[in-house]
């Protein structure tokens, strides 16, 4: 399954996979304790149809977030070229986004600029492995 995915178009959503559930993962850690004791009205997320959600349960983030993460995979199965990478850019770009928001307000400047960075290798070398591996197969 492994290799079938990263000799696939797939292997381009590996980052957006990865902002997407970064974003997710520091948006879990940082809410209030009053938030998880119940207090609803504490949630913090900045995606309205998150903080939705989030106001109503507190499961609602892990139910979207799940709900996300397979509809990503389901729209990258349905794109090919240009929409794909598109697609796939876009996820990356708002998770990154998302995930900056509490990086600059709870930790530091650096931490989000390092985190930028680091996806925007990902995505460069992600591509670049994608084209060489399409590209060898238009050879064979």
């Amino acid at each position: 399954m492994k290799e079938k995915i990263l000799n696939s178009k797939l292997i381009l959503l590996i980052p957006a996979y990865w902002a997407c559930l970064f974003d997710e993962i520091i948006t879990i850690i940082n809410q209030s304790d009053q938030y998880w004791k119940g207090d609803l009205s504490k949630a913090n997320e900045g995606n309205p149809i998150g903080a939705f959600v989030m106001a109503h349960h507190t499961s609602g983030l892990f139910i979207i977030s799940a709900l996300w993460l397979v509809l990503i995979g389901i729209i990258g199965h349905y794109l090919s070229g240009k929409k794909l990478k598109i697609f796939a850019l876009f996820v990356l770009i708002v998770h990154s986004f998302g995930a900056s928001s509490w990086l600059s307000q709870f930790y530091s400047f650096w931490y989000m600029i390092i985190f930028i960075f680091i996806n925007s290798i990902l995505f460069i070398e992600v591509d670049s492995i994608y084209e060489r591996r399409k590209f060898e197969k238009i050879r064979i």
